[in-house]
């Protein structure tokens, strides 16, 4: 039995979490320990407000906020006590998840779904893998037996529809597979951002380091010159 799992190094704004600043310090003075109980939470809650991270106007901080506050009231419902789980805790456990389900996505693809077993993959790909046209016909389901989806079957008026954009025509244009391709192609760019910064801020500090050493050096090169001069 095989389990397909990876994990994305970075912090929830994509820094390199080794530079040293007082934000980190803080952070790593109680680190949350992700339990399967609390996985589950996260995985569930995430799902959930799926639609809300969609928005194409949002703000995702304070949507991992909210994330947070659900988790650690569902652990308090479970007795887990004494230890809370940060926002950006809950961001970056789910890069890391997103990054193993796209790998068993892939598997699945190649090797059919009965060779995954990682455990949270069909959750995940019941609300992540589902296409345009699913998520339409399950709204079209759900308003049939209301009173304006009653009307639309009966035509007894034309609804006006906002006419779609030429970017929104493209990408309902596409097919499944394409929107899948694209969206993790997103994500390859966006490790590579975080990469890229992270080598960056590395060189600063050897930099850093580097300015501190020859600057000893130098002090100590002055010193007995210092102590003759004295004489």
């Amino acid at each position: 039995m095989e389990v397909i799992e990876a994990i994305v190094i970075a912090d929830a704004d994509g820094k390199d979490p080794a530079a040293p600043s007082s934000v980190d310090s803080d952070k790593t003075k109680a680190e949350f320990i992700w339990t399967l109980q609390a996985t589950w939470h996260l995985v569930n809650t995430r799902l959930e407000m799926d639609q809300a991270f969609d928005q194409p106007v949002c703000k995702k901080k304070k949507l991992w906020e909210v994330v947070a506050e659900k988790v650690n009231a569902k652990l308090r419902e479970s007795g887990v006590t004494g230890i809370t789980v940060k926002a950006y805790e809950c961001d970056l456990k789910w890069r890391n998840m997103l990054a193993t389900y796209r790998k068993n996505t892939d598997r699945a693809r190649r090797l059919g779904v009965a060779s995954v077993h990682w455990e949270f993959f069909k959750a995940m790909h019941d609300v992540l893998g589902k296409s345009r046209e699913e998520i339409e016909a399950q709204r079209q389901a759900k308003l049939s037996g209301t009173r304006v989806g009653k009307a639309i079957a009966s035509k007894r008026f034309t609804p006006i529809l906002p006419t779609p954009s030429a970017t929104a025509a493209a990408c309902i244009s596409r097919p499944p597979q394409d929107i899948l391709q694209l969206y993790m192609e997103l994500q390859e760019r966006k490790l590579n951002m975080w990469s890229q910064q992270k080598a960056l801020e590395e060189r600063k500090i050897e930099a850093i380091n580097n300015l501190a050493q020859a600057i000893a050096s130098l002090a100590q090169t002055n010193s007995p010159q210092t102590s003759k001069d004295g004489h």
